[in-house]
């Protein structure tokens, strides 16, 4: 009886065994069932996310250089030959994850409409760390081709007869500040209000009269004087130059001296003020008016910047180091576009800067001299003699 009775149990464990090994098998193909179902799904997700972006990217980049600069703010040649200026030296990093072309869409992208990183998910399929760490690749990228697109300006020439700029012999062209709303932690915040109670930074931009940006220096808090912002300039060993014999165009809060020509105060200046046929009466009113039309390139030249990239025109929520590197970027970026693009659409749609009322202070470290006094007396009784005897 004992032998039957352990014969049954044996028989017993068998059959459970198999059952339990039965089980398992079944659990087990239902699982690689589902990992395939798993797999299949995901595959059809990542291949609709690439067939979305591709689509969105060619729409950009291949179709007509209207989408083009609409989106990115230039036509596809100087798309292209952006791309190669970041490819060719090493500037970018290249891992065969995301092409150059993406990365730099992505980037100008936001530089052109200041969106964020979750607009750019979206559009381009990807992370918004990815997103992140591609943005701050291409801008470290662009950053480096300041030697090729910051370049030294050429002085006005002795035969140049342009109206504007044929009095201004060896002049380099103008230099003005501008305010660029900026994101400032709290405790900072005092320092970064400017007079007109913006938080921002003080930005000195230097340009040619082609309007090509040749000097840019941003990062001053908002509250800081034009004068320290210029001496910093003048200061550093890698900031502006001005040759002995060269000058820049500046408006009525600097103080005329050496390298630096200001027009007369207390005269009349602004465009605006020779719109309503208000013909000049002196020497002193015509060198104003003839300063004001060639020194209002850099009003120019910051509009255009402002314009074109929507990041500058609002604070962005990146740190303050970041932004200061996006400042110069879009400057350089600009200077790309006047280069390669013979035809700027944005500059067509410029409307004229409003001027503002010379309410700056004094540059200390630009002082004043008889010599340059007398020079730009004998400048403008030549130039109004002329126009007088025409």
């Amino acid at each position: 009886m004992d032998q039957e009775d352990t014969l049954l149990f044996l028989i017993g464990q068998q059959f459970r065994i198999q059952r339990i090994f039965k089980s398992s098998m079944s659990w087990m193909m239902y699982c690689v069932m589902a990992h395939k179902y798993q797999r299949r799904l995901l595959n059809n997700r990542t291949f609709v996310c690439n067939a979305t972006r591709m689509n969105y990217i060619n729409s950009i980049i291949s179709y007509n250089d209207i989408e083009c600069v609409n989106q990115l703010r230039m036509d596809r040649r100087t798309f292209t030959v952006l791309c190669e200026l970041l490819r060719g030296t090493g500037r970018l990093k290249i891992d065969g994850l995301v092409s150059v072309e993406e990365q730099v869409c992505m980037f100008l992208h936001i530089l052109a409409h200041h969106v964020k990183n979750r607009t750019i998910h979206n559009r381009f399929q990807r992370s918004g760390e990815t997103v992140s760490r591609y943005f701050n690749s291409v801008l470290c990228a662009v950053l480096q081709l300041h030697n090729i697109l910051l370049i030294s300006p050429d002085p006005v020439p002795e035969n140049c007869d342009d109206e504007k700029w044929k009095w201004f012999k060896n002049c380099l062209g103008a230099l003005d500040g501008t305010f660029i709303q900026v994101h400032v932690p709290k405790v900072d915040k005092p320092r970064f209000r400017s007079r007109k109670g913006e938080i921002a930074t003080n930005v000195l931009g230097v340009c040619s009269r082609d309007m090509i940006f040749t000097f840019v220096l941003p990062g001053w808090e908002g509250s800081a004087s034009d004068s320290r912002v210029l001496r910093d300039a003048l200061t550093r060993p890698t900031g502006l130059k001005v040759p002995t014999g060269c000058y820049y165009l500046v408006d009525g809060g600097y103080t005329n001296g050496e390298g630096f020509l200001a027009p007369y105060r207390g005269t009349r200046y602004h465009l605006s003020e020779w719109r309503d046929s208000c013909a000049p009466v002196n020497h002193e009113e015509f060198f104003n008016m003839k300063h004001a039309s060639a020194r209002n390139v850099i009003e120019r030249c910051f509009g255009l910047l402002k314009r074109r990239w929507a990041i500058l025109r609002s604070p962005s929520f990146y740190p303050l180091k970041t932004q200061c590197k996006i400042i110069t970027a879009c400057c350089l970026l600009q200077n790309l576009i006047r280069r390669e693009m013979s035809i700027d659409p944005m500059e067509d749609e410029l409307i004229e800067p409003e001027e503002s009322p010379m309410d700056h202070e004094f540059i200390g470290q630009v002082g004043s001299s008889e010599h340059w006094t007398t020079w730009r007396n004998n400048l403008a009784l030549e130039m109004f003699n002329e126009w007088r005897g025409n």
